[in-house]
């Protein structure tokens, strides 16, 4: 199919539905910091622009404490029109279970095998050879945030790589500064947790653990570097004393922190804190030891409904969303990347550069998200919350916990 028939496909499937009366859509979603809030404005606004109405159902909390509220609606009968999810498994038994809207017209519309790159998010989409959900952005874990001030205070330089912040360590404490700031929640710490393993292990060795579930691997000296890496970590994060990722993240933008383990949705925090990347910040991706992204995401999924006003409207949105002045909008006020490898992307900050650099480079690996079954995620999680709430567990016996995890994983 030529560009210019795609185009005109679009363009009259829009002017459809617009033609349409107005449309109400509930969009669920757990984007409630500042930085979060500012982005999905964005494509609230898209959305209100074409005459229809976005409802906003925002959730407060993490992925985890939104994401059974989501599935408890839509398996209960009360679906949203539309709800954020990762892209990946997430969504898997909703579609087998036949609840979700097939998109694949729009996909195939909007040319989106040409557009989606990598190619695996839209892959993280597809079941049975149908596309059930729309990518909205890249996102990774693989990033350190620095506050320049911290170090500054500690009359230290910032760190370039992950062995010169942890020797940072004494100084930064000296100073009355907290080296690693660390929420006290699951997903933090075991998505900080697959950053330390991709910088120390590598990404061989990820893969091995993630996407083969090899238990050797996950037990083996490998990995025995990257739990002792995480005790030091944890004792660098000792009495942080919070509990959500932003509150983390402020204790960087503040000064009050040497840095933070987190995706780069943080840069939003950043962005509304009125900080420059560079000048206020700095961020080492893969810790400053090995330059790679992993390619997690945010993704919407339509769930069925019997109006076909409704059914119309939120392949409305779908296209929206993937178009390229929302893709624009909205990924630069999240700091995250865009799914779409055809658009402009000169006004990204230094940070984002860098992870665009990386994306075209091809340095870039699966999230844990595409690999791994909600169950076996949430039993990571649950060993890494007991891992990061004390000292008493050795990296030995934590290490040997999570390869019996990786051995039985789905």
């Amino acid at each position: 199919m030529s560009n210019v028939l795609k185009s005109l496909l679009i363009g009259t499937a829009l002017t459809c539905a617009s033609a349409a009366s107005a449309v109400e859509l509930e969009v669920t979603h757990w984007w409630t910091s500042g930085g979060e809030a500012a982005a999905v404005t964005e494509l609230a606004k898209a959305w209100d622009a074409t005459g229809n109405t976005w409802l906003d159902g925002a959730i407060a909390g993490s992925g985890g404490t939104a994401r059974p509220i989501i599935i408890s609606r839509i398996l209960g009968g009360d679906p949203m029109a539309a709800t954020q999810l990762n892209h990946g498994r997430q969504a898997e038994e909703l579609i087998e279970a036949g609840l979700m809207l097939d998109l694949t017209d729009v996909a195939e519309a909007g040319g989106w095998t040409d557009i989606v790159k990598p190619s695996s998010l839209l892959d993280a989409c597809t079941l049975d050879g149908k596309i059930y959900c729309v990518p909205i952005n890249i996102h990774s874990w693989q990033w350190l945030w620095l506050s320049n001030k911290a170090f500054a205070d500690a009359g230290v330089a910032t760190p370039t790589s992950w062995d010169e912040f942890a020797a940072s360590a004494d100084a930064m404490r000296a100073a009355g500064k907290l080296p690693l700031a660390m929420g006290a929640q699951g997903w933090q710490q075991s998505g900080a947790f697959g950053v330390i393993a991709v910088a120390i292990a590598g990404g061989d060795a990820w893969r091995a653990v993630n996407v083969d579930k090899n238990a050797e691997v996950a037990a083996g000296p490998e990995y025995a570097k990257v739990f002792e890496a995480a005790v030091a970590a944890r004792d660098m994060a000792k009495d942080g004393n919070v509990q959500d990722w932003n509150q983390a993240t402020n204790m960087v933008i503040t000064g009050a922190a040497g840095g933070q383990i987190m995706g780069d949705w943080a840069q939003g925090e950043f962005q509304v804190a009125g900080q420059t990347a560079g000048v206020e910040y700095e961020c080492l991706p893969g810790l400053g030891n090995n330059a790679v992204l992993d390619t997690s995401g945010d993704a919407f999924y339509f769930p069925l409904n019997s109006d076909p006003e409704v059914t119309a409207a939120q392949k409305e949105l779908a296209a929206l969303m993937i178009s390229p002045e929302v893709q624009v909008a909205f990924n630069l006020k999240k700091g995250s990347l865009p799914v779409r490898g055809d658009i402009d992307m000169a006004a990204a900050n230094r940070c984002m550069q860098k992870g665009l650099d990386i994306l075209a480079s091809g340095n870039i690996l699966p999230s844990g998200d595409m690999n791994l079954s909600a169950d076996t995620s949430t039993q990571i999680e649950d060993l890494m919350l007991e891992f990061w709430a004390g000292d008493t567990m050795s990296a030995a016996d934590a290490q040997a916990r999570y390869a019996e995890i990786i051995d039985n994983a789905d």
